[in-house]
């Protein structure tokens, strides 16, 4: 186990290692920092550059971008009062007050700071408790990989808040799309139209290069054309003291053990993370008449516990092959990408790439401080970037990974009907994540739900007198009442929406 932990350490510090951790982070700044790019844009458009790395080379690239984007969403909301990105909403409560009062670097730099902490809170709690929870995995069979498969399934319900019918119809179409191609088991073509680009199925990264880049793409072009902008913020000359620091020591700690647990629990969310964080850090606070006003605490508060989500995130991933957010089910796609499946077995079969994805978690964490303390500097240039610069470069990267990953135009043409499919998707207010999710987990589930009835000779008493197994999917089904249930209640208390 040492030696498996020593070369994991020593993959993720090595030369290429490290400057694809760098690329991401830096990169994934930018992608965070302005509206128009997102966390998962960049994470999809990074899958198919990374394809022929190896795969902790892969992963530090892949690490870097989350990291990088989930804390470059303060950027804005700090100078210019627009979050860049989910993440950095609350953020917005206390950042546009500083800055209008002079403070925007020493705001800047507490996110930083507040970031840093809680990714390598969150990093701590994955390297303890990830390989605790796999080992107690170990013992899944076909039944239970089945239940954690439909467990999955039910988060789509989680991530449709209040558009739970349009959410519903988008894993209906994943679940379509995810049965092109060659059936599993028995060898028979399925939904192929005798179109022979579709024998082996649609390829996952044009898939999501068009639904979470390309789609994007054309959201930013129609502001572009409408005329919408970011005004440039100004970045003060007062920066953080360790007064500041050494203040607010609980308030990291606190706000970072919150996010990693709400990580934890699949599709939670990061903004009820961030906000439940706040939330607790004014309720602790010695002046809480201050916030809202330009509070230093808050931004402390939401910046450590968004970036502490990442870590809890990659906990279920990695364990049990549950992705608890869209970027998570990006990650997924990535794990399978390059050969490796996640689980408890990945545990046992690839040690190394494992260890190594933890330390390049870590590594990722480490240069998001060194570069976000350098790109606050000058954030406010980062900010003026214009999307009309901006767009044609992401088309560009668009077109070279639906094409490189299996040089094929059919893929190009998949990555633009995805993109006009995302693009329709968000005007009608269909969440995009479901689709991605059930595209996703439909293999899994079908595999192992067909397994266990050859196991049980089509006795589906297996699925309910395994313990694990009926525990799993009674969660599930709690999951599922559970949100229909606040869809029903919200839908009564704003009829005119429903």
């Amino acid at each position: 186990m040492l030696a498996n932990i020593f070369d994991g350490i020593m993959s993720a510090l090595s030369m290429s290692a490290l400057l694809a951790n760098l690329m991401g982070v830096a990169l994934g700044i930018v992608f965070g920092a302005l509206p128009g790019l997102t966390a998962a844009m960049g994470v999809a458009l990074l899958i198919p550059l990374t394809f022929g790395m190896a795969p902790v080379d892969a992963f530090s690239a892949l690490l870097g971008m989350y990291c990088g984007a989930i804390y470059g969403g303060c950027i804005t909301a700090i100078l210019v009062g627009t979050p860049g990105t989910v993440s950095a909403a609350a953020t917005m409560l206390e950042g546009p007050a500083l800055t209008a009062r002079g403070e925007s670097r020493r705001a800047l730099d507490m996110a930083t700071v507040a970031s840093f902490i809680g990714g390598i809170f969150s990093a701590l709690v994955l390297v303890s408790v990830a390989p605790l929870l796999a080992r107690a995995a170990m013992s899944f069979s076909a039944p239970e990989y089945f239940a954690v498969a439909v467990f999955g399934l039910t988060i789509v319900a989680s991530l449709s808040s209040g558009h739970l019918v349009k959410g519903l119809i988008a894993a209906c179409l994943g679940l379509f799309l995810a049965t092109i191609g060659l059936d599993p088991v028995t060898g028979d073509m399925r939904n192929t139209f005798d179109i022979p680009d579709l024998f082996n199925g649609l390829s996952l990264v044009p898939v999501l290069v068009g639904l979470f880049a390309m789609s994007q793409v054309l959201v930013t072009v129609e502001d572009v054309i409408r005329g919408v902008s970011l005004k440039e913020g100004k970045i003060s000359r007062l920066g953080l003291s360790l007064k500041d620091l050494t203040g607010n020591i609980v308030n990291f700690l606190r706000s970072s053990a919150i996010g990693t647990a709400i990580g934890i629990i699949p599709a939670t969310g990061v903004s009820a993370a961030t906000f439940f964080a706040y939330s607790e850090a004014k309720r602790h606070s010695k002046t809480p008449e201050m916030y809202g006003k330009g509070c230093l605490e808050g931004i402390a508060a939401t910046e450590s516990s968004n970036n502490a989500v990442c870590g809890g995130a990659l906990i279920p991933l990695l364990t049990l092959g549950v992705p608890g957010d869209i970027i998570t089910a990006i990650m997924l796609g990535a794990l399978m990408i390059q050969g490796l499946t996640p689980g408890p077995l990945l545990f046992v079969e690839h040690p190394v790439t494992v260890y190594g994805i933890f330390a390049a978690f870590i590594i990722a964490n480490v240069m998001m401080l060194v570069c976000g303390l350098i790109a606050v500097r000058g954030a406010n240039k980062i900010t003026s970037i214009p999307g009309g610069v901006l767009m044609p470069i992401v088309v560009t990267l668009c077109v070279v990974g639906g094409y490189a990953v299996n040089n094929s135009t059919f893929d190009l043409l998949v990555v633009a009907i995805f993109g006009t499919v995302g693009y329709l998707m968000i005007k009608c207010d269909f969440p995009l994540p479901p689709l991605l999710l059930a595209m996703i987990l439909e293999p899994i589930a079908e595999s192992n739900f067909r397994r266990a009835l050859s196991i049980s000779q089509n006795d589906y008493a297996i699925f309910y007198t395994s313990p694990v197994a009926c525990i799993i999917l009674g969660i599930s089904l709690f999951v599922l009442i559970k949100s229909v249930w606040d869809d029903l209640r919200a839908a009564r208390k704003n009829p005119s929406k429903s």
